[in-house]
């Protein structure tokens, strides 16, 4: 037998850490999309009163329904069913799902007497790719130690000692934007960023390749995010050393202003952005999911015989052509008008919401005297030293389900090109 047949042969396992709101839609995705043959997924602990209540965590959800009828419809009937108690397994639509109940380390957790090269860390716990495996709380590297070939996280990393650099086998990555970057000789620690940065990575993405549009002078957004589970229900004192207090508010009742990574994770997958000097920032309202990017953008205005022709227009056109050339479908445009619930669940990694986008042209005033690159010689030997430059000032919407939609299946496409690659 052949090198292509074993790996033709080879069942398909994957590992998840992590039964949270990502880690339990991780789980649907592939459920639903039957490319991996057996899943484990690591609790680390016992929950409820044993496997039922697990196996119901899995089945039931509070925003998506039921996992039956979510994949297959409103006359589905269940597929969730316990096959075995004590050793955890269930069989969830015919695909043998164990959960792991004893480690809570990742370095202690049997990947490789599971067969799983590839796990998906959705704790949010470990985001640190230069701890090493035997660190005593735990560790990304940990994954490594315990048999796995490449550890995807589900946020973006975070080295909390700034004297140290990127390692060279870490690499963040988003679908359908750089994921063909990884290197299977070389990657083994993925971060698939953060649900915003996917949403505004493909953003940015059709206007960053338009001739018209590549050229960004200043870029910012804010987010209007569905609340998560880092927010308190109602307000509780803060842990000691805790410096943002309005994630202690109730998420219930309250908009709270918080900080995104978006813009620094935007630069590993969009590196040109760098020069932009993009800022972002969040805003948490009380919905469950389907979040809102508000982006700022001022271009240059483009002239052709005098007018000024980067518009509204211009702009929708470009993310038209973006939708109707993406065989994936990751970008969306439309002319609807929607609201946050119409969107629910929908496969795609940004919905543009063509007709609220807008721009206005202005004029910025430049005297040259003032720029401090131009010698004084300069600006004094010429005639006109003040000059009015016209700029497109921009406002572009799109939505993005922050759980299932828009980051879980570009979770999940990336998983399962990072194995593809593996097992070629």
């Amino acid at each position: 037998m052949g090198n292509a047949e074993v790996l033709e042969n080879k069942k398909k396992v994957l590992g998840i850490n992590g039964l949270g709101r990502i880690g339990k839609l991780t789980l649907w995705h592939h459920i639903g999309r039957k490319y991996f043959d057996e899943i484990f997924v690591n609790l680390g602990r016992e929950a409820g009163t044993g496997l039922s209540a697990i196996a119901q965590l899995i089945e039931k959800d509070a925003t998506y329904g039921t996992i039956h009828k979510f994949l297959y419809g409103i006359k589905a009937k269940r597929i969730v069913r316990i096959v075995d108690e004590k050793q955890g397994k269930l069989l969830v639509d015919g695909i043998p799902v164990t959960i792991l109940r004893e480690a809570r380390n990742p370095a202690e957790i049997r990947w490789r007497d599971f067969g799983a090269d590839v796990v998906v860390d959705c704790t949010g716990t470990f985001q640190d790719p230069t701890i090493q495996p035997d660190d005593k709380k735990g560790s990304l590297r940990g994954h490594l130690a315990a048999g796995a070939k490449v550890v995807i996280n589900s946020s973006a990393f975070k080295i909390k000692n700034k004297a140290l650099k990127m390692p060279d086998e870490a690499v963040t990555l988003i679908y359908g934007i750089n994921h063909t970057a990884f290197d299977h000789k070389k990657h083994q620690l993925i971060s698939a960023a953060s649900c915003t940065t996917t949403g505004l990575a493909h953003m940015l993405k059709p206007l960053m390749e338009d001739e018209k549009t590549a050229r960004i002078l200043t870029a910012s957004m804010s987010t209007i995010h569905a609340a998560t589970n880092s927010q308190s229900i109602l307000d509780k004192m803060p842990k000691a050393g805790e410096k943002d207090l309005r994630k202690n508010r109730s998420t219930l009742n309250n908009v709270i202003l918080t900080s995104t990574n978006a813009a620094e994770a935007l630069v590993q997958v969009i590196p040109e952005v760098k020069e932009i000097g993009f800022m972002a920032d969040s805003i948490r309202v009380p919905t469950t999911t389907e979040s809102l990017i508000v982006l700022n953008i001022t271009f240059p205005a483009l002239k052709n015989g005098g007018d000024i022709t980067l518009n509204a227009k211009t702009l929708n056109d470009i993310y038209k052509r973006a939708a109707d050339n993406d065989p994936e479908h990751l970008v969306v445009y439309s002319e609807e008008q929607n609201v946050p619930t119409d969107l629910i669940g929908l496969d795609a990694a940004i919905v543009i919401e063509g007709q609220f986008n807008h721009t206005r042209t202005a004029f910025i005033e430049c005297d040259l005297s003032d720029i401090p690159e131009i010698p004084a010689s300069v600006s004094q030997a010429l005639e006109q030293k003040k000059f009015r430059i016209p700029v497109v000032h921009a406002k572009i919407f799109g939505w993005y389900d922050n759980e299932y939609g828009s980051y879980t299946n570009r979770l999940g496409d990336l998983t399962t090109y990072i194995h593809k690659e593996l097992n070629r």
